[in-house]
């Protein structure tokens, strides 16, 4: 029977642990956000993230006002500006970028022909959308950081999470993010000896918590607590460590989210390796959104923060001790009931044979193979598909 246990050692802060990223999934998600942040999106702590956030907030109102009824001027003084006046305001708000975007949405205008033309003649453009459209509320969001600006026009019954009330959430959980706390910045593998080490300085370069004028992404693990979970080929401990990241955006331009799972190992692209049991909930700004953040978005945060990992072990522990091919006649015939090609058949088995050593056995075995075999697909619906039907094939069996 494999062994499987939860470590309660922590590596020392000069070495790692070996982990075996050719196993689960490798998700991207995260590295997408860090090759695309700027230096001013990167915070160091989540005391930081939350300052700049919550400020931001403070120095915001709300107002709901008939879309027919917002005047469009171009600067005198500047060809480029584009200012708005909104009803009941005593002084002009200029468009970011985002929220031009919605207003010439809302009109049915091409944004990005708008942005082209000079000031004066979008004005006209933008004003005329405005006056002939079918008249509507819509919810605004104004900013004063020594200019007024116009951060997002939404339908009035935007349902809108503040980015610092998810920051609020996640910091119940993990302190400042640095360590103060199991949760914290994510460390490195060194890719020429296979070890992940959890111990690495807190940068602009290795930092995972972000933010920017439209919203904000955290990403943490709680990598100085790994948990084993049976044994590699060489007879190694299979280790994994818990991990989740988060966004919202105040503005509209995302959902609020939450995805939680466990992994094996972070490289420095922040690409996640070793995905296993991978969960996400997700909430659109409508009218309840607030509702369902406090009731059950931010409370599924907090119960996957103090959860056991044993479900998790013991899911493992159960997949690989099910055995369901014990030959080559049976691993075929057990990948083809399940709807897989003769190709695909031959490549999982394959796949798991170079990378094990062995043929597969156990529905852990063929759970690797074809995960390991997703991760060469090019396209990204084929690889989401593959690697749905795993998560299937494992849900099976430790339901």
């Amino acid at each position: 029977m494999t062994q499987v246990q939860v470590l309660d050692a922590s590596p020392d802060r000069s070495g790692g642990y070996k982990v075996d990223v050719g196993r689960g999934q490798r998700v991207g998600r995260v590295s997408s956000e860090w090759f695309s942040r700027p230096a001013d999106e990167r915070y160091l702590s989540l005391d930081a993230l939350m300052a700049s956030v919550k400020c931001r907030a403070e120095r915001s109102r709300t107002r709901t006002v008939e879309s027919a009824a917002v005047r469009v001027e171009a600067s005198r003084d500047n060809a480029e500006r584009l200012d708005l006046i909104l009803p009941g305001a005593d002084q002009p708000i200029s468009p970011t970028h985002w929220s031009f975007g919605q207003l010439a949405a809302l009109v049915g205008a091409p944004a990005a022909y708008l942005r082209q033309l000079p000031a004066p003649l979008a004005g006209i453009n933008l004003q005329y959308g405005l006056t002939n459209h079918r008249a509507e509320q819509v919810k605004t969001l104004e900013t004063d950081d020594g200019r007024l600006e116009l951060r997002a026009v939404t339908g009035p019954d935007y349902g809108r999470i503040y980015d610092h009330e998810l920051v609020a959430a996640v910091q119940k959980i993990a302190g400042n993010g640095t360590g103060d706390t199991r949760w914290k910045v994510p460390g490195v593998l060194d890719w020429s000896t296979g070890i992940y080490n959890p111990m690495v300085d807190i940068s602009a370069d290795t930092t995972t918590l972000y933010a920017s004028d439209r919203d904000v992404f955290l990403f943490l693990v709680d990598d100085l607590n790994p948990i084993e979970a049976g044994k590699l080929p060489d007879g190694s401990p299979d280790l994994y460590f818990r991990g989740f990241y988060c966004w919202n955006s105040e503005v509209g331009a995302k959902t609020l989210g939450i995805s939680s799972f466990y992994l094996r190992a972070v490289c420095q692209n922040r690409n996640l390796w070793g995905v296993e049991d991978f969960e996400e909930i997700s909430i659109r700004h409508s009218k309840y959104a607030a509702n369902r953040f406090a009731h059950e978005a931010a409370p599924a945060l907090t119960r996957f923060a103090d959860s056991s990992p044993l479900p998790f072990v013991n899911g493992i522990r159960q997949a690989r001790e099910r055995i369901v091919a014990r030959s080559d006649e049976d691993r075929i015939e057990f990948l083809r009931k399940r709807g897989f090609g003769k190709a695909e058949t031959a490549k999982i088995i394959d796949t798991v044979l170079a990378e094990e050593g062995r043929p597969p056995e156990s529905v852990f075995d063929f759970v690797q193979g074809i995960t390991a075999f997703a991760r060469d697909k090019a396209q990204q619906d084929a690889r989401l598909d593959l690697e749905s039907r795993a998560k299937k094939l494992f849900d099976r069996v430790t339901a």
